[in-house]
């Protein structure tokens, strides 16, 4: 007889602790409504900082390609006190970078929003096209000088 109480009492005890446990219908609702806003604030957030780095890269873009354009100039000004067969190899050398600034320019200018992962990929490669436009820059200047 006491061991039935027991166990009964038991059983009762287990089973208030389950029920008083588990959530309401509305209660589920009311979280994943919770969840959904939250989620959804996330999102937001996310393609904020999204779209403000992407206005940041293009401006930084922007005026490393400007400095490419003055560099280019200036050098144009100074292979004009050079001898003419020299200055034709440099002008026809001026005049690829010239066309692979105006490339980058154009394919900055072309590029859509297609998504964080193929903007990622596209800053990459970007970035190590500039560097190396930068660095056939240097390259030719460093001739020039020689």
């Amino acid at each position: 007889m006491k061991k039935t109480i027991l166990t009964i009492a038991a059983y009762t005890i287990i089973s208030s602790l389950m029920f008083t446990g588990c959530n309401s219908p509305a209660e589920k609702v009311e979280d994943a409504k919770m969840n959904v806003t939250e989620a959804h604030s996330d999102l937001a957030k996310a393609n904020d900082e999204y779209l403000v780095d992407q206005e940041n890269y293009r401006k930084e873009t922007t005026e490393r390609i400007a400095a490419n354009d003055k560099s280019i100039a200036e050098f144009n000004v100074r292979i004009e006190k050079e001898k003419e067969e020299a200055k034709a190899n440099y002008k026809n050398k001026v005049a690829e970078l010239e066309q692979k600034n105006s490339d980058l320019k154009k394919k900055m200018d072309d590029y859509t929003e297609e998504g964080k992962e193929k903007w990622e990929s596209f800053k990459r490669e970007f970035n190590h096209d500039m560097e190396e436009l930068r660095l056939a820059l240097m390259d030719l200047t460093q001739n020039n000088t020689k």
